[in-house]
């Protein structure tokens, strides 16, 4: 009896992995939104210290444009496989620029949040939006409407 409830939490557990999903998708752009909004607003604070916003066409001024229009996107799920799947190419532009030449160690480097993030986007490319998303919404749109479904998100 005792390995039938355990099987039973088992099976209620892994149900609850796309919710997870969403919120492991809501959680990251929400942070993924504050360093480009350093960047291109100074806010909540400057990237550097007595900086200013980055000028919006320099390489760190498109990272912001990315980081903040694409968190922004990814929060409400919208297009979110090609969305991520470019911010995931972001960070790994980020990553091999600035943090490897530094050393090959992460922790050494300080290129810890750009690579995740470079794999977590890279994941969420793949395994989607989750159903807390406007492409989860949009498809059962789609889907009441007798339309195919895009494959955007």
């Amino acid at each position: 009896m005792a390995t039938s409830s355990i099987v039973t939490i088992g099976a209620r557990w892994r149900s609850c992995a796309p919710y997870f999903l969403s919120i492991a998708r809501i959680a990251a752009a929400f942070l993924i939104i504050q360093p480009g909004a350093a960047k291109l607003f100074a806010f909540p604070q400057p990237m550097l210290p007595g900086a200013g916003p980055a000028p919006l066409l320099s390489l760190v001024g498109i990272a912001g444009i990315l980081e903040v229009v694409g968190g922004l996107l990814l929060l409400a799920g919208l297009f979110t496989r090609p969305v991520a799947f470019i911010l995931s190419g972001e960070m790994a532009v980020a990553y091999l620029m600035f943090h490897a030449p530094q050393s090959f160690w992460p922790i050494i480097n300080h290129g810890e949040l750009a690579f995740i993030y470079c794999f977590f986007w890279l994941y969420i490319s793949a395994a989607g939006p989750g159903p807390w998303s406007l492409d989860a919404l949009r498809r059962s749109d789609s889907a009441r409407s007798g339309m195919a479904p895009r494959s955007v998100g």
